[in-house]
């Protein structure tokens, strides 16, 4: 039975497949890792543009609940705390809504406990690759990630700008977008735009 028989089997129930792939080189782990590093790399470029001081990677382990915030954001004129997950691929939803809501309750306390980051406002925000893939996923379940994540990408690039509340938003990331991103840097910087 081919993948897209069993998805649309299971569509009928409002269930997900989803396919583990056990590998064992270690390229396949490199590869995930390599596109979750690239999301990283310019999400944080566009939030130093913006004025946020950027944490990635941290760690965390409160009464049992373990793991690691992929990017801790913090808008210090405003005080606002960004909680940020980041995802090359979407694959369970229930264990994304999960985990990010995990990270937003206990941000406040390690923010504050590890950077001393006593913050006004928290936000959410979930990236993903801007890809027909991740958009046909989130559309699919729309009613769920509105009520979660109610914002998209212009909203969110505004609030960015000057977060003014708390956000829960979806921001779809390109290739494009990271390109414009450099550019911007190096005109900032005083070196002369690329090729």
């Amino acid at each position: 039975m081919s993948l897209g028989r069993l998805r649309k089997l299971f569509a009928v129930f409002d269930a997900d497949v989803v396919v583990y792939v056990r590998w064992r080189a270690g390229d396949l782990d490199r590869l995930i890792d390599s596109r979750h590093a690239s999301l990283a790399e310019r999400v944080t470029q566009l939030l130093e543009l913006a004025g946020w001081i950027v944490a990635p990677e941290v760690s965390f382990s409160v009464f049992g609940e373990r793991g690691s915030i992929d990017l801790l954001a913090w808008h210090p004129a405003t005080r606002t705390l960004l909680v940020i997950e980041l995802k090359s691929e979407l694959t369970s939803i229930e264990a994304t809504l999960r985990q990010h809501d995990v990270k937003v309750r206990l941000g406040p306390d390690i923010a504050r406990e590890r950077f001393g980051w006593d913050a006004a406002a928290v936000a959410r925000l979930l990236v993903l690759p801007d890809d027909r893939t991740s958009r046909r996923r989130v559309e699919h379940h729309r009613a769920v990630f509105a009520r979660a994540y109610p914002q998209r990408n212009v909203a969110v690039r505004h609030w960015l700008k000057l977060p003014v509340g708390a956000l829960g938003g979806i921001l779809f990331l390109s290739d494009a977008m990271a390109a414009r991103s450099k550019r911007r840097v190096r005109r900032i910087r005083g070196a002369p735009p690329g090729p």
